[in-house]
């Protein structure tokens, strides 16, 4: 009875904890350090090895026969997952993290239909075609900035901003970084 008490005890911590996170508000003071953060995150999607990336990506088109419930059982320890991390516009993006101090947790590509290009580490969805970070920038040639949420992958507080990725200023793809929200508050 008593481990019953404690799961619901740590249960009902961690949906308090989450509902706390969830009116979370991002203070002015920190919507312009993530403004100064998006200039950057542009800046990398202009970068010519993304363009390039994106663009050989959009002549071959998504994986035949993947979508995101497949991308689910593909492990991180594939050899699809390896390429895609360590493609030259993969290796780009794991060094901006890495350079970043903690201030972006993860980056992933995308090509024109959604499909994933690069990434520092494997993504929850292969496709993001549908979804507001993937639509906005894509249709609309402007980023996109997210609410603050939980990453499921790295378990850090960020902001997603999206940013297209540019080939005759015109969207042939999107780039999405996460900003971590803890190293911008302590800033």
């Amino acid at each position: 009875m008593n481990a019953v008490k404690a799961s619901f005890v740590l249960a009902l911590a961690g949906l308090l904890a989450n509902a706390a996170w969830a009116a979370f508000e991002i203070t002015p003071a920190m919507q312009t350090e993530i403004s100064r953060q998006t200039e950057v995150v542009k800046a990398w999607a202009a970068n010519p090895a993304i363009v390039k990336a994106v663009l050989a990506q959009n002549e071959k088109g998504p994986i035949p026969g993947m979508d995101n419930a497949k991308w689910k059982t593909v492990r991180r320890s594939e050899e699809l997952i390896r390429d895609l991390i360590g493609n030259e516009a993969g290796r780009f993006l794991t060094r901006k993290i890495e350079e970043s101090g903690g201030v972006f947790a993860r980056a992933f590509l995308s090509a024109a239909r959604g499909e994933k290009v690069a990434f520092n580490e494997k993504t929850i969805s292969y496709l993001h075609k549908g979804q507001a970070k993937f639509d906005v920038p894509m249709s609309t040639g402007k980023t996109w900035q997210g609410p603050p949420e939980l990453d499921e992958i790295t378990q850090v507080h960020h902001v997603q901003i999206a940013a297209p990725v540019l080939s005759g200023g015109r969207p042939v793809g999107v780039l999405v970084v996460g900003v971590n929200l803890a190293k911008l508050m302590k800033k």
